[in-house]
């Protein structure tokens, strides 16, 4: 046999072999962490398949895939009849996530969780995702910065500070102390302090009463 035969061959066989697909899920079973799958373009839909995950030992991730994803389906070993959706992409509907902290999508380095972005087209025949969710939680994370948040809430943690805000409300907690502004300190239970309590003009634990016009102040409090 000639090279150009073995070649041939060769060619033939390893086209035989079924290799990797894109596809939209069709249907998710969340219990099992299954999908179903349209491949593209015949859309010819598969039976229940897994879906990998990042993380599934002691430490375990769960994303089910959404309705209209795509997807990639790889053949387990090569064989058809045992495959394995390996993971999802981003295409030219479904892109990705625009963090609400930095307004720009994630960077290398760092990592974006973004809920409500709105669902994919639920077929082919639809080019337009979901509505996104108003107000929807997200979690940021980069080399200096960690962000949370949703709707009014947002936060930020990094060397040295952790940081909430709530509306015009903002909690700022540092090696320094705790401040709070834009708000007011409510409790229904006591509150200690081994220190001084101040207002913007008088000290508990130094101020002092006047005694009426023709008296004198006061000593400081007692007790």
């Amino acid at each position: 046999m000639t090279d150009g035969a073995t070649r041939g061959v060769i060619a033939g066989s390893l086209n035989r072999i079924p290799q990797p697909v894109l596809g939209l899920v069709s249907a998710v079973d969340p219990v099992t962490h299954s999908c179903k799958v349209l491949i593209q373009p015949d859309e010819t839909e598969t039976g229940w398949l897994p879906f990998m995950s990042l993380a599934v030992g002691d430490l375990r991730i769960s994303a089910p895939p959404h309705v209209g994803q795509q997807v990639q389906v790889l053949p387990q070993e090569g064989d058809a009849e045992h495959n394995v959706v390996t993971g999802s992409l981003f295409d030219d509907i479904v892109g990705a996530p625009v963090s609400p902290a930095t307004g720009e999508v994630a960077q290398p380095g760092e990592m974006l969780i973004q809920t409500g972005c709105g669902a994919p087209p639920q077929d082919t025949t639809v080019r337009t995702a979901g509505a996104a969710t108003s107000g929807a939680p997200y979690w940021h994370i980069t080399p200096a910065v960690l962000y949370f948040g949703a709707g009014t809430v947002s936060g930020s943690v990094r060397n040295g500070s952790f940081v909430v805000k709530v509306g015009s409300c903002v909690m700022t907690l540092s090696a320094s102390g705790l401040a709070i502004t834009g708000g007011t300190i409510t409790t229904d239970g006591n509150v200690v302090a081994q220190g001084d309590v101040k207002t913007s003009e008088h000290s508990l634990k130094s101020h002092v009463h006047t005694n009426g016009n023709d008296g004198a102040d006061t000593g400081g409090p007692v007790g």
